[in-house]
C-alpha cells in the first residue's frame, strides 16, 4: 500500500461571496489553489445573521457542478429551471450548470448558526455545454458509517470501502469519479481508505486538526487549512489529541485547460466570451445556442 503523504497547505483566507456572505476560501483564492477537477472551496460558519442574511441572490453558472453542503441551517435554492429545493443540515445540494443555469442561494432563518461549504467541480470541455441539472439531497439520504475504533464516515459521493464492505453514497456515475466524504476522527483513531493512484485528493479539517500519512510519516494540519495529498494509492488520516472532523475529496483530474471569468468555466478564453454575451443578451440558458 502506498500511501499518500501532505504535500502542500492552502490556508482559507477570510473573504466574502454573493451579497456578503463570510465565508472561507482555500481553493480557489487563486488559480495556483486549485487541485484538478476541483475548482473552489468555500466554508461559511457564523452564528451572526448579519454574515450571511444576504443570501446569494440570483445569479449565473456555466461550465461546471457546484455541491453545497448544509453542517447546520436551511437555505432555499430556486432556478430557472423552476426547481426550488430547501437546504437543511445534513443535507447536499448537486447542481450541474452544464451551459447555464441562473439560480439564488437564500437563508430561510434569522438567527441561529448557518454552516457549511460549497464545493465547484470542473466539467470536461465534451460536458460543459450539456443541459443544467439539479438534485436535492436530504441528510436521510446520505449513509453515515461508524468504524471500529470511533470513526464516523458520512459518505455523500463515491464509496465507501472498509473491511471489505462498500457503501455507496447518493452520488454515482459521474465522469470526475468524485469521492467526497465527511470524517469524524476521535483523538488517535485512524481512518485509511483506498484511493485510485492518479486521482487528485485533498483534505480539509473543519473542526479540530488532523495527522496525514502512515506511521513515522504524519505531517499534521490545522483547522482551516487545505492539504492538497501526493500521489498514492490509499489516505491514511489521523485525529489529533483533540480528534477532528474533515472533508476528504478525491476525483480523476481533467487535465484540460481552464479558463475562468467569475461564474463561468470554459477551456478558452473565447468560450468565456461567449458565455459573457450569452448571459448580457438573455441566451445563457437556452436549449440550444
Amino acid at each position: 500500500m502506498n500511501v499518500r503523504s501532505l504535500q502542500r497547505v492552502i490556508e482559507a483566507i477570510p473573504t466574502s461571496d454573493g451579497a456578503g456572505v463570510k465565508l472561507r476560501r482555500s481553493l480557489g483564492q487563486s488559480a495556483w489553489a486549485r487541485v484538478d477537477p476541483f475548482l473552489m472551496l468555500d466554508h461559511f460558519s457564523t452564528e451572526n445573521p448579519d454574515d450571511y442574511i444576504a443570501g446569494f441572490p440570483s445569479h449565473p453558472h456555466r461550465g461546471f457542478e457546484t455541491v453545497t453542503y448544509m453542517l447546520d441551517g436551511h437555505m432555499q435554492h430556486q432556478d430557472h429551471l423552476g426547481n426550488t429545493g430547501d437546504l437543511k443540515s445534513g443535507g447536499v445540494q448537486w447542481m450541474t450548470a452544464g451551459r447555464g443555469i441562473i439560480h439564488s442561494e437564500m437563508p430561510q432563518q434569522e438567527q441561529g448558526r448557518m454552516r457549511g461549504f460549497q464545493l465547484w467541480i470542473n466539467l470536461p470541455a465534451k460536458e460543459k455545454m450539456k443541459p443544467a441539472g439539479y438534485r436535492d439531497i436530504q441528510s436521510a439520504e446520505i449513509p453515515v458509517v461508524t468504524l471500529p475504533g470511533g470513526a464516523r464516515v458520512k459518505v455523500i459521493a463515491g464509496t465507501l470501502q472498509v473491511d471489505g464492505r462498500a457503501t455507496a453514497g447518493p452520488i454515482q456515475g459521474i465522469s470526475t469519479d468524485p469521492l467526497y466524504f465527511d470524517i469524524e476522527l476521535p483523538a488517535g483513531a485512524s481512518f485509511v481508505h483506498p484511493i485510485a493512484p492518479g486521482y487528485h485528493a485533498f483534505v480539509y479539517p473543519f473542526e479540530g486538526s488532523v495527522e496525514v500519512g502512515s506511521a513515522g510519516k504524519r505531517r499534521g494540519l490545522k483547522t482551516h487549512h487545505a492539504g492538497v495529498l501526493s500521489d498514492g494509492d490509499a489516505v491514511e488520516l489521523t485525529g489529533c489529541e483533540q480528534g477532528g472532523r474533515i472533508i476528504l475529496l478525491a476525483a480523476k483530474p481533467l487535465l484540460e485547460p481552464i479558463v475562468q471569468y467569475g461564474p463561468f468555466v470554459m477551456n478558452t478564453r473565447e468560450e468565456v466570451e461567449q458565455a459573457v454575451r450569452d448571459y448580457q443578451s438573455g441566451k445563457l440558458t437556452e436549449a440550444s445556442l
